[in-house]
């Protein structure tokens, strides 16, 4: 089965505390380190905060949704309720390129 290219929207959950930063939350060198090895094995590609939302996204290479589901539940802010799950969209990348093991790298847009 080929990997596909997913948009994956983590929202904050109960557990997370407002007034605290993203590293200041419970078991944040464990996300980081489970997040860094997501990236490592060419699962994440990319990954951040939405700015001004409680939301986090995520480009993911996966087989199916459920792989997703599967790996994320793995996380220690998963596990936690820091983060849950909200969305999983498949994405067709159209301009520019993701390719496993190298940054994202915009093509010239010649339209």
């Amino acid at each position: 089965m080929t990997e596909h290219l997913f948009m994956v929207i983590r929202t904050r959950g109960a557990a997370w505390v407002d007034l605290l930063s993203m590293e200041s939350q419970e078991d944040w060198e464990a996300h980081a380190s489970f997040m860094s090895s997501l990236e490592q094995d060419g699962v994440v590609v990319l990954e951040g905060p939405l700015e001004g939302t409680s939301d986090v996204l995520l480009v993911v290479r996966a087989r199916t949704n459920a792989e997703i589901i599967s790996r994320l539940s793995a996380d220690p802010w998963t596990r936690k309720d820091l983060l849950s799950l909200s969305r999983i969209i498949p994405w067709t990348l159209r301009l520019g390129s993701l390719t496993r093991g190298e940054r994202a790298s915009s093509s010239s847009w010649s339209g």
